[in-house]
């Protein structure tokens, strides 16, 4: 890649965030996700942001006029009604839901991986001349997600999801147990969207949907109530992703105290509860992070990306890299979203097996943090070779790098910009 002209790609990134651009707020890529994505919104902050500060600033700040006032801040902002989607804001029924408050945007009842701190944490220090009036007043609401997300979610001191959809990582083997657990009846009538836009093979299965929507209702049903869901909800797994994405951005967060002048006490308790939450996440059996059923007590024994983003989280741990070579040392294209000598392993279908390039982008900069500096290397140069090779798709399969998912998607865009590019520089993507 040394001798890669990167300049045609460099500007086929630009164009697809400007191509998926709504006016303010970026979707993910167009038919399939319709609507603005918490963490896919961020990843897009992070690519505008090598080309033009201020629209990553405003990114940031539209995904937050859909902030509840309990803090949290929803996975889908449905700014546009748009009937190719489902399920839209009826089947959320969001409107009257405890906490939700004066929040007037349309939106789902669940929230993401908390990157966006970090993000607009990377996007401030790129530019902190233009982005000091931006951050301060964010930085309220970023710590008020992150005090709903220690307050609703971190019981164990580990970051819980009420839903799959949450982690961002839907039909993970992470969750097979706990979804094992839910018999769907009453699952209203529906119609899906997203296998008239993609392969269903690429796709989570209809036994997957079934479950994804009679968890929706299930809670919809409680009016979002955190405390009945917590109660009562047979779905209730504690998740490497939103716990190492949550402890990283809680570390980001105490830096942005510091510049800022504000008191950084409570960030660092949150840290030291979620560095012990992320203990229990240690399954010795795999050699991995691990996610956890919190109804029965149960490891997944799933290997996956999210295992290995407790370097980007930010712990000193040497632990996982026996694990990491091994699964380096099997895949052609690195990082395969689920073990490829696992039972469940399927090269295409969504988060099963493939290949993401944002995962790619927190592991690889996590493992330089700590010191695994080959290991961030080949993982970054994985991740340019699979989209110069096969453009800017959703997630390739790692096995012989099959485009796959959307096309002239955003976030593989923005972290083409912001760091897989041979022209990337130190700014706002890090190295």
């Amino acid at each position: 890649m040394r001798d890669f002209d990167a300049a045609p790609l460099d500007a086929e990134a630009r164009r697809i965030l400007q191509l998926n651009d709504r006016g303010g707020y970026t979707v993910p890529t167009a038919g399939l996700y319709p609507y603005q994505w918490n963490w896919d919104s961020a990843f897009a902050a992070l690519g505008f942001a090598s080309f033009d500060i201020s629209r990553a600033w405003a990114e940031i700040e539209t995904l937050l006029t859909g902030q509840w006032d309990n803090g949290m801040v929803p996975h889908i902002l449905f700014h546009r009604t748009d009937p190719g989607y489902f399920p839209g804001p009826d089947v959320w029924g969001t409107e009257t839901a405890l906490g939700r408050g004066t929040c007037s945007v349309p939106s789902s009842g669940i929230s993401q991986p908390p990157v966006l701190a970090s993000l607009a944490w990377r996007i401030y220090r790129a530019d902190p001349a233009a982005g000091r009036g931006r951050l301060v007043p964010l930085y309220p609401r970023l710590l008020a997600y992150h005090r709903w997300i220690i307050a609703a979610r971190a019981e164990t001191g580990a970051v819980v999801i009420t839903h799959p959809w949450e982690a961002g990582r839907d039909n993970a083997p992470d969750w097979d147990e706990a979804m094992a657990g839910i018999e769907p009846l009453g699952v209203e009538p529906y119609t899906r969207r997203d296998t008239s836009h993609v392969d269903a093979r690429m796709r989570p299965t209809k036994e997957d949907y079934d479950r994804f929507i009679w968890l929706v209702q299930f809670a919809r049903d409680r009016r979002w109530d955190e405390a009945a869901i917590a109660a009562e909800s047979p779905f209730r797994v504690a998740d490497p992703t939103l716990t190492f994405t949550a402890l990283r951005s809680a570390r980001d967060l105490k830096a942005m105290a510091h510049e800022l002048g504000e008191d950084e006490a409570e960030i660092d308790g949150w840290i030291t509860h979620l560095e012990a939450g992320a203990e229990t996440l240690w399954n010795p059996e795999t050699g991995a992070y691990d996610a956890k059923n919190l109804r029965t007590g149960n490891f997944a024994g799933s290997v996956s990306n999210a295992s290995f983003l407790s370097w980007w989280g930010g712990l000193a741990d040497d632990r996982p890299r026996a694990t990491l070579a091994r699964i380096l040392g099997q895949s052609r294209h690195a990082l395969p979203s689920y073990d490829p000598e696992g039972p469940k392993f399927d090269s295409l279908r969504y988060w099963r097996g493939p290949v993401w390039a944002v995962m790619n982008f927190m592991a690889a900069n996590g493992m330089a943090e700590q010191g695994l500096t080959e290991e961030a290397a080949r993982i970054r140069a994985d991740t340019a070779r699979l989209i110069v090779e096969n453009g800017f798709a959703e997630y390739f399969d790692p096995t012989d790098g099959t485009p796959a998912g959307g096309a002239t998607f955003t976030w593989t865009a923005a972290v083409w910009l912001a760091w897989a590019s041979p022209s990337a520089g130190t700014g706002a993507g890090g190295r």
